[in-house]
């Protein structure tokens, strides 16, 4: 079995919502994209260019699921798939999201720049706190001690 084939799994084996829970008010998808990236230390070697995009199904309750692909921190096509959950503040269009799964794409001579890569596929949990306009967010995503991302994103 490959690597991709695992990560198809993974995208597969997410929750599943319910006809009930497709058709809720206030469920949506999330398109985003990332804006920009600063790693904690410089080094010559890190991409601050991720190219992410990625794409989320939220409900009311605040699970969430979805899968990214973006350059990693050596330019290298990375994928990630993920579980979490969203917490919106009552009175203010703020949040706090945090998620968990699997990123594969550290390869070579990067596969021990992330821990846990084992056989090519590493666990991960990533928070990040947002804000949104309406339709349109921002997250400050933090990537572990590596450094920061800014997304964008659109709800629909």
């Amino acid at each position: 079995m490959n690597k991709a084939s695992i990560v198809a799994g993974i995208l597969l084996t997410a929750p599943v919502a319910t006809a009930e829970q497709t058709t809720r008010e206030g469920d949506y998808w999330y398109l985003q994209t990332s804006v920009y990236t600063r790693h904690w230390t410089h080094d010559p070697e890190h991409n601050n260019h991720q190219a992410l995009i990625g794409i989320e199904r939220v409900y009311t309750d605040g699970a969430l699921w979805g899968a990214a692909t973006f350059k990693n921190s050596f330019n290298q096509r990375s994928y990630y798939a993920y579980l979490g959950k969203s917490w919106q503040h009552p009175h203010y269009p703020v949040y706090a999201k945090l998620s968990a799964g699997f990123i594969e794409g550290y390869k070579g001579e990067y596969a021990d720049k992330i821990p846990l890569n084992h056989l090519g596929i590493a666990p991960v949990i990533i928070p990040s706190l947002g804000v949104r306009w309406g339709a349109v967010g921002g997250e400050f995503v933090v990537l572990g001690g590596a450094g920061g991302m800014v997304n964008l994103g659109l709800r629909f």
